[in-house]
């Protein structure tokens, strides 16, 4: 049989595999050999046919963190649940969809057309035909049609261990009924007054900017204060080098938006040293690449009014803050001498030197933070939501294994599992917590019954000799 009628058939649009094609093809009287077949097959699809977790690249053509490949392929072989590659290709005009296994079975079925529903179509129809329990690992930009799926329990996707791509945003509109809205209006008017108060008090102010779900709430507030105006003054980023991959991700985003301006400061002792949570240990890295940038940053620009999003209910030194925070000309904080704040009175007067930070999420708790990230519907880093992570367990800490640089200790093991964060900070030294929340609604639902602090799993909070309020004396926010 020639070689180009065996391909005729295996583009039909039916889902075959190198047998199940051998079997269907004309038996007359020189029907073609298992061996035939297989070599016509390993011509066509050549030597992109991936089979090994570790050639597995995201949609950006980055590579899957090598420290899990192996780990992954354990954890899958224990849950009885095989790792299958899909991947696209395209042959003789026509979009191949591919499952692969790790032992080199190879099932594909060509698409219609090239449409995204042809496409979405076919890995359908690949999957329901695959049968049985299966994590599915998508290679390259085969996520990007994954992740639309709406999967059958026996699928699992295995897209959220790839590195990130891209942030898109949702670019939603506010969806709670009004009569359910007073508590957070109340809210919403009392942080716009305050950053009004304080920008007309300031003549070199900024936005101290986490990427966390405080920072965006308190960017949606202040984008509202000044609407239909772009933000009159910059957010400041403070950048550790050892944030989650998925915070770079959406810093990019930020930084491409029109309506605002974004200012990345690194601190250059922080790149001369080296510096990194797991050789320094986390107050020492805490105190070069946060509290000692931000008070070069803020010396470098001569910023006198910044915002922070700090609230009371996060952690008790936070809780004497007041909302206009006076600092010395060295950035210092004295919990004993503060202005006294008497109704929605505040005293913004700097004396020569002085500094002010204010702090519109003051009386904010964190769920009505959530219920306002609901009601905005405002856009934050994904991991707030929970997906299937990697994770080792530290110190009774889940700490996220995020990227090729994270040192495993001697029997260290990486595990598997639905985590979600409660609150952002360097990966190496913020714990995830396990969870099925994948919505903002799962969220609230979830919080309303927990009675565990957010910051729990926060390492620096717990570093001997450098409590929160310590650290807050030196500069940090």
């Amino acid at each position: 049989m020639p070689a180009s009628s065996l391909l005729d058939t295996a583009l039909d649009g039916t889902v075959w595999s190198a047998k199940s094609l051998g079997e269907a093809l004309p038996s007359g009287e020189n029907p073609p050999s298992k061996r035939s077949v297989l070599r016509a097959l390993s011509e066509f699809f050549g030597d992109e046919v991936v089979h090994s977790i570790g050639d597995v690249v995201n949609p950006e053509n980055l590579p899957i963190n090598h420290l899990i490949v192996e780990p992954l392929r354990e954890w899958a072989q224990s849950k009885r649940r095989p790792v299958e590659i899909l991947q696209l290709m395209e042959r003789r005009g026509k979009t191949l969809v591919i499952l692969s296994n790790l032992a080199g079975r190879v099932l594909w079925v060509a698409c219609e057309t090239s449409s995204d529903e042809s496409v979405l179509e076919a890995i359908t129809q690949l999957l329901d035909a695959r049968g049985g329990d299966i994590a599915v690992l998508p290679h390259g930009k085969a996520r990007g049609y994954l992740d639309k799926l709406d999967l059958a329990a026996r699928v699992l996707n295995l897209s959220s261990l790839l590195p990130p791509s891209p942030f898109v945003p949702t670019m939603g509109s506010a969806n709670t009924p009004v009569a359910q809205r007073s508590h957070l209006d109340q809210l919403e008017r009392e942080s716009i007054e305050i950053i009004r108060e304080a920008f007309a008090a300031s003549s070199h102010p900024a936005m101290l900017f986490s990427m966390g779900k405080d920072s965006m709430v308190m960017l949606s507030l202040a984008l509202k204060a000044f609407a239909p105006e772009p933000l009159p003054f910059p957010l400041v980023v403070i950048d550790t080098q050892w944030k989650f991959q998925d915070m770079y991700r959406f810093r990019e985003y930020l930084q491409s938006r029109d309506d605002m301006s974004v200012i990345v400061y690194v601190n250059p002792e922080a790149i001369e040293r080296g510096m990194n949570p797991f050789e320094f240990g986390s107050a020492v890295h805490t105190d070069v690449t946060k509290t000692q940038a931000l008070r070069k940053v803020l010396d470098e620009h001569d910023f006198d009014f910044v915002f922070g999003g700090a609230r009371r209910d996060e952690e008790k030194s936070r809780a004497k803050e007041r909302i206009f925070s006076i600092r010395s000309a060295a950035h210092g904080w004295d919990p004993k001498n503060q202005r006294p704040e008497l109704w929605n009175l505040y005293n913004t007067t700097l004396v020569e030197g002085q500094k002010m930070r204010v702090f519109p999420l003051s009386n904010w708790t964190e769920i009505d933070i959530w219920r306002y990230v609901e009601q905005e519907n405002i856009d934050l880093v994904p991991l707030y939501l929970s997906q299937l992570r990697p994770y080792v367990v530290r110190n009774g800490s889940l700490i996220m294994v995020d990227d090729a640089r994270f040192p495993l200790e001697p029997e260290e093991k990486i595990h598997f599992d639905f985590l979600r964060f409660r609150t952002l900070g360097c990966y190496p030294l913020t714990g995830g917590a396990l969870s099925e929340a994948v919505s903002v609604g799962d969220i609230i639902s979830e919080l309303e019954n927990s009675r565990v602090s957010e910051r729990s799993s926060r390492v620096i909070d717990f570093d001997a000799g450098a409590s929160m309020e310590q650290k807050k004396k030196d500069g940090y926010f």
